[in-house]
């Protein structure tokens, strides 16, 4: 019979089916605003809502700072992680030279990528026809993230899915206006035609655009000094 060591170690061991929920829970809840950046989370109601022990709850914690998406402050306990105006600079940094060498790296994406591509593009229209924003951010990363996933540039995609990470709390700022949500889905449309086109170089303009018309909003935000959810436009 193994030891209680190598049963909690073990890869298919209940306690670590439970970090992995936990995780996930707490991605989503940050992801659809229910959780704001700076606000704290407190392990025994988070337990409680996921149907888990504390256990599980902290590691899975210490998982998501080393990600860097909560901080751990010495007896205070975690929050959600809030940035400054200087690291958001330095994330749109890291995105615009890491997005752009991958993008540059793209092949051409066979019949069924493009398909599985677009598909998650149209999704994200009826989650903006329905004004369901948790939904439309989850779906806007996952349209990047399968475009950048094309490339052959394993660590680099890598990277920049962590540093999208980072964001996640600040995602939804830039849906919350019509005119934002119709810019987005407008050239979600052209970057799905340039890429099945193979026309890197137009579809590296239209990230950029993508990119700043978001980063604009977020400087708006960082502005005014709000990090609490905006009201619908």
């Amino acid at each position: 019979m193994p030891s209680s060591k190598t049963r909690a170690t073990s890869p298919g061991f209940p306690a670590n089916q439970a970090v992995s929920r936990v995780i996930t829970g707490i991605k989503q809840m940050i992801v659809s605003g229910e959780l704001l950046p700076g606000q704290q989370i407190r392990q025994e109601q988070m337990a409680a809502a996921l149907g888990v022990s504390r256990l599980p709850v902290r590691e899975a914690l210490r998982q998501l700072a080393a990600d860097g998406l909560v901080v751990h402050e010495h007896h205070v306990g975690f929050a959600v992680a809030r940035l400054g105006r200087a690291e958001f600079d330095q994330v749109y940094l890291m995105r615009r030279l890491l997005e752009t060498e991958v993008i540059r790296s793209l092949p051409r994406p066979s019949a069924a990528q493009l398909a599985e591509i677009r598909a998650v593009a149209e999704e994200i229209e009826r989650a903006a026809e329905d004004l369901d924003l948790a939904l439309m951010r989850t779906l806007n990363s996952q349209f990047h993230l399968a475009i950048f996933g094309l490339s052959d540039l394993n660590l680099v995609v890598g990277e920049i899915a962590r540093i999208w990470t980072w964001a996640l709390p600040y995602h939804a700022v830039y849906l919350h206006d019509e005119a934002g949500r119709k810019r987005i889905l407008a050239e979600h449309r052209e970057m799905v035609t340039a890429l099945g086109e193979g026309d890197l170089d137009r579809l590296v303009e239209l990230m950029d655009a993508h990119r700043a018309g978001s980063e604009a909003q977020l400087n708006l935000m960082l502005q005014a000094g709000a990090a609490a959810r905006p009201p619908l436009g």
